[in-house]
């Protein structure tokens, strides 16, 4: 695949030092051994090295194209277009390049100082299990189907963004659920990505430290531009966390709650532990729209039922989470989102209905809707298969995580009470 410069240089504004007639490029690279004759070559600033002190050996290696912060000595025959951020000016050219991926794709940020692993995946899980094509990308790797790709970042550099992306596209994945740090926050990764939810988990006094941020208010003020800066149409937010509404200030229209303690969309009640033959794990009442579902997830821990809420707030974004007036069910049953995209609550609230009228053939008189999570960043190997599968029937869907020691399992238990 090759592309006119001409063409890329488009995507953003900058100026042009030689002549960009009738070149062409082949790749798009910020690393000089990788470069070659079909490269455009991004000189990016970092904190231990300058892209632009190796600009000269992709030189050396036949590359004439670069995208710069200054204009830098190289020959002639090169083309050098000065952008103001080269790495925003990478997240533009690199969605050019791949042709525009992300606006064919659903996707459902999650950021916050925890859970973004474990809501993410809960989110890939149940929407999968549900028939809606639903891929990973964050600490865990990238999962697309039962595809594993190993990543250095929870969110990767805004070229492989958009290079899985256009995977996704093409194996014909419609959303993605996806952790954004506040790294690639401030480092432009997720720059110019057409975000439909965005959600906000938490926020406490980590990673500030000289490598990471050098304040508090650096952090915070990092994980809000998600919600600020990026359009969502959707916002979900914990309202038990103090920074909800700093975060969602300006944003308020749209967006739902969850919670355990404070008044939310979405709440959790009677949280207990339970214990059955293989795992540890948490059950509680849900209330949403009116109408209580009991809910099984096979985690410990008070935080799982907060992630558990998160996770089920975008995967049944009817009323009150769309805001869009009238009831859940006529919300619900709309069937797209406004731009004829599938709406994942649609048929997640019909597939729930459908494994309740299954559910009665079943001893315990439950539907049973699972997905799998996994805490830390981990080297999966062969292990592909965190995204769920439907169970035979419907009936019952079981998703496997790899945990730090162990693979365990994670499952949503719905009662017969939501309709």
């Amino acid at each position: 695949m090759e592309i006119l410069l001409d063409n890329l240089l488009a995507a953003c504004s900058g100026e042009i030092l030689g002549s960009t007639a009738g070149r062409t490029i082949g790749k798009v690279e910020y690393d000089s051994r990788k470069a070659d004759p079909s490269t455009l070559f991004f000189c990016l600033p970092g904190a231990r090295a300058d892209g632009h002190d190796y600009a000269p050996s992709a030189y050396e290696a036949g590359c004439r194209a670069f995208v710069v912060e200054r204009f830098l000595p190289l020959p002639e025959d090169a083309v050098q277009f000065r952008v103001t951020d080269a790495r925003e000016a990478l997240a533009y050219i690199s969605a050019r390049f791949y042709g525009d991926p992300a606006k064919d794709l659903c996707i459902i940020g999650v950021t916050g100082t925890k859970g973004k692993t474990t809501t993410s995946l809960l989110i890939s899980g149940i929407l999968s299990s549900c028939g809606i094509p639903c891929a990973y990308i964050g600490t865990n790797g990238v999962v697309i189907g039962g595809e594993h790709f190993e990543t250095v970042n929870s969110t990767p550099e805004s070229r492989e963004l958009h290079r899985f992306f256009a995977m996704m596209r093409d194996r014909g994945f419609t959303h993605v659920a996806m952790e954004v740090s506040s790294q690639a926050l401030d480092h432009a990764r997720v720059k110019g990505i057409p975000f439909d939810t965005v959600i906000f988990t938490n926020l406490t006094e980590d990673h500030v430290s000289p490598t990471e941020h050098a304040t508090f208010e650096d952090y915070r003020d990092a994980k809000r531009k998600l919600f600020r800066d990026y359009g969502a149409k959707h916002v979900i937010a914990n309202a038990d966390d103090p920074y909800t509404p700093y975060m969602t200030e300006g944003v308020w229209d749209r967006t739902v709650t969850y919670g355990i303690d404070a008044p939310a969309d979405y709440t959790a009640a009677d949280i207990v532990r339970y214990r059955d033959e293989t795992c540890l794990g948490v059950e509680f009442e849900m209330t949403a729209r009116g109408k209580t579902t009991h809910v099984r997830l096979r985690q410990p821990g008070r935080f799982s039922a907060s992630n558990g809420l998160a996770a089920i707030a975008a995967g049944l974004p009817g009323d009150p989470a769309r805001k869009s007036g009238g009831s859940g069910g006529e919300a619900l049953g709309a069937g797209t989102d406004g731009d004829g995209r599938r709406d994942p609550g649609d048929h997640v609230h019909h597939r729930l209905r459908a494994q309740r009228g299954q559910s009665r053939k079943r001893p315990d008189g439950a539907a049973r809707l699972s997905s799998g999570s996994a805490g830390l960043r981990l080297r999966l190997h062969r292990r592909a298969d965190i995204s769920p599968q439907a169970g035979a029937g419907g009936s019952s869907v079981l998703a496997r995580g790899l945990h730090r020691h162990h693979v365990g399992q994670s499952r949503f238990r719905g009662s017969a009470r939501h309709h």
